[in-house]
């Protein structure tokens, strides 16, 4: 019978080796291998070559397709010492991958000789459980969970839409939400804003909204604004270093002066809106695609845009609506996915229907164009109001 012995012997014989000093040479000269770390979480967290894709050996086979998609690409397995690459090396030319070789010997020598690492960040071991189906995700990871914690979102609105957006901004770890709203907690808004409860009415929303997402997940901070975004405040709650805007503003002079100033400070916005039975998401990123003022050059007449206190809106409408716009400031943050940017994705509740329609930026748009004249803020009530 084979002993463990024979077994590594053949392994060796079969699987290609590239010593430590040419996958440093290479990977210093601009060349790019795709490195695959195969050691255990705890190993990677204590240090991993730049760029390294982490695939711990237990979960080789059940994760390789996923974390590894062109079975083409020149793959360099590591471990500690170069035992375990060896055999994840071999199982990955089974799987089917044509380029696989194995570093030798491995991480423990490549940190010894004092070749560039990485470390992983710093989440405690709370962080860990609580983000840990995210942190499964090859798109995340503890790396991009750590860009979430250290982002900053800017919140228009707490109500319909900036309800189920907060919600689930703080649920996934955004660590410093900051919140817009000069109302108090009416009855009439608990039919579909789920950050507030019964127990609250008559407090301002920012305070309610600050119970909700602290109460849900204490990582996040939250920054209060109880007032409405004028030109005269706008540029002190945009110049906080915001990396998103989520807006969820119910009138059309805040739209146009949240357009303006985020084109100014080059902050991308998630819009959305909602009427009756219909929504629609966009994303706006200034200067990579159209800004509202493309979609929208004039405002409507007021009688054919009545707000949802005259025309009335499906509670879970907003729900929907506002998870959609979370979950593209999530992506914004990652850097991953495909965004809207340049797309409106609409949404017909009674129809349980969706359609995209594609945008254009307008070369002529007085604000984003080749030619802008709005270079300052203007009389948006006025604008708005025909005069």
């Amino acid at each position: 019978m084979a002993t463990y012995s024979d077994l590594f012997a053949g392994v060796k014989a079969e699987v290609k080796t590239i010593s430590l000093e040419e996958l440093k040479d290479r990977l210093g000269n601009g060349e790019s291998p795709t490195v695959v770390d195969v050691r255990e979480k705890d190993e990677f967290r204590g240090g991993y070559i730049p760029g390294a894709i982490h695939l711990p050996r237990g979960f080789l086979e059940m994760q390789a397709e996923q974390k590894l998609p062109d079975k083409n690409a020149e793959l360099v397995v590591y471990c500690a010492g170069g035992t375990r690459s060896l055999f994840a090396a071999k199982t990955l030319a089974a799987l089917g991958y044509e380029n696989v070789t194995s570093a030798n010997p491995g991480f423990v020598r490549w940190k010894d000789l004092g070749y560039p690492t990485e470390e992983a960040p710093k989440l405690t071991e709370a962080q860990l459980e609580r983000y840990s189906r995210h942190i499964m995700l090859p798109e995340v990871g503890e790396k991009g969970q750590a860009k979430l914690l250290a982002s900053k979102v800017l919140m228009l609105g707490a109500g319909g839409l900036g309800s189920p957006a907060g919600v689930y901004l703080a649920a996934a770890g955004v660590g410093t939400l900051g919140i817009v709203d000069a109302d108090v907690v009416d009855m009439s808004n608990l039919q579909r804003q789920i950050m507030h409860a019964t127990s609250r009415i008559g407090t301002p929303k920012v305070d309610s909204a600050e119970i909700a997402m602290r109460d849900l997940n204490p990582d996040v901070k939250v920054v209060k604004y109880q007032e409405r975004v004028t030109s005269e405040n706008v540029d002190r709650i945009f110049d906080e270093g915001w990396d998103v805007i989520v807006d969820g503003c119910d009138n059309f002079p805040t739209r146009y002066l949240v357009n303006d100033a985020s084109i100014f400070k080059k902050i991308p916005v998630v819009h959305g809106s909602i009427f009756r039975f219909e929504g629609q998401v966009t994303t706006f990123v200034p200067f990579e695609g159209p800004c509202y003022r493309c979609l929208y050059p004039e405002p409507p007449p007021p009688h054919l845009a009545p707000s949802c206190a005259e025309a009335g809106v499906l509670g879970i409408l907003p729900g929907i609506v506002g998870t959609l716009q979370a979950t593209e400031a999530i992506k914004l943050i990652l850097g991953q996915g495909e965004l809207l940017t340049g797309r409106l994705l609409q949404y017909d509740s009674l129809g349980m229907q969706f359609r995209k329609l594609k945008l254009r930026r307008d070369k002529n748009c007085p604000a984003c164009g080749e030619n802008p004249t709005i270079t300052e803020y203007i009389d948006y009530e006025g604008f708005c109001a025909g005069v």
